[in-house]
């Protein structure tokens, strides 16, 4: 009797159990014949529509961050148009330079003294035309004598103009606003062909980045993307997908991606190691 009473218990207790079972066998039958039937195309438009979109969403590929770095927008070797010998170096190294600001100035007394008989042969020649446009209307000159003497102080206006452009280059201006990074030549020093200045333009900065040739095709151009920079400035900024390189490099299987990065007071020098976080591509 105690036999027959623990197995009419067992079964009683094992019923829930079984019945829980069959709930959840029904279940994965359910699932199963829907799997099935969707091969069948038994699925609903809009069942069809969301799997395409979950499909999709599923096969792109979020680029992780990435290492990056911050280089000058421009890095410019300032060199002179014409030789000569340096007479001063108006700027230092670290120092800030702007747009159109004056760097160097050549030895120029030859093309001075040149430019002060250019202006008194054209004041002469202004003075001979005067007087003869007085004798021709008299008839005194010829027609031929009144051209050669018009002609010749023309010759002299040119020759003051060209000897003001050999003076304009020897005076050296800043082709942007920027830092100085290298001076490379002092006063009294021969320029020839070689540089005299290093300057850079550090706004914008601009973000380097190399990314696997797996992700091409998620980076657009006109991008946002996080910049973060680690001590001791421990901030992020924002940066402008501006390039995405459109060939590959097949040897390390990589792309390049440039970035701009506003930095209107300088706070951020260039040559910064960071970490950049692309915007999933919409």
């Amino acid at each position: 009797m105690k036999i027959h009473a623990f197995l009419m218990v067992s079964l009683l207790v094992s019923m829930p159990v079984a019945a829980e079972q069959n709930v959840e066998a029904e279940k994965l039958l359910t699932a199963s014949l829907l799997t099935e039937n969707s091969s069948d195309n038994t699925f609903s438009g809009k069942d069809q529509a969301l799997l395409s979109a979950a499909e999709s969403y599923n096969d792109r590929l979020a680029v992780p961050s990435l290492g990056c770095l911050l280089t000058p927008s421009l890095d410019i070797l300032i060199a002179s148009p014409i030789a000569g010998v340096i007479e001063s170096v108006l700027v230092k190294k670290g120092g800030l330079v702007k747009e159109g600001e004056v760097l160097v100035k050549l030895r120029s007394e030859v093309e001075q003294a040149t430019l002060k008989l250019n202006r008194a042969q054209a004041a002469y020649g202004q003075r001979t035309i005067k007087r003869n446009t007085e004798l021709y209307q008299k008839n005194l000159i010829s027609e031929q004598e009144k051209d050669e003497i018009i002609i010749n102080n023309r010759l002299f206006g040119y020759e003051a103009e060209q000897t003001r452009a050999l003076l304009k280059q020897k005076t050296i201006r800043s082709p942007l606003a920027g830092v100085v990074v290298e001076t490379f030549l002092d006063p009294g020093e021969y320029v020839g062909e070689d540089p005299i200045l290093n300057v850079v333009q550090l706004d914008p900065l601009y973000v380097e980045v190399v990314v696997p040739a797996k992700y091409y095709g998620e980076i657009a151009k006109g991008g946002i993307a996080n910049v973060v920079l680690d001590k001791p400035w421990n901030s992020t900024h924002q940066a402008t997908v501006d390039i995405v390189d459109q060939v590959l490099d097949a040897a390390s299987g990589t792309f390049g991606v440039r970035l701009n990065l506003a930095n209107p007071d300088y706070q951020l020098p260039a040559g910064l190691k960071c970490d950049i976080t692309f915007a999933q591509k919409e």
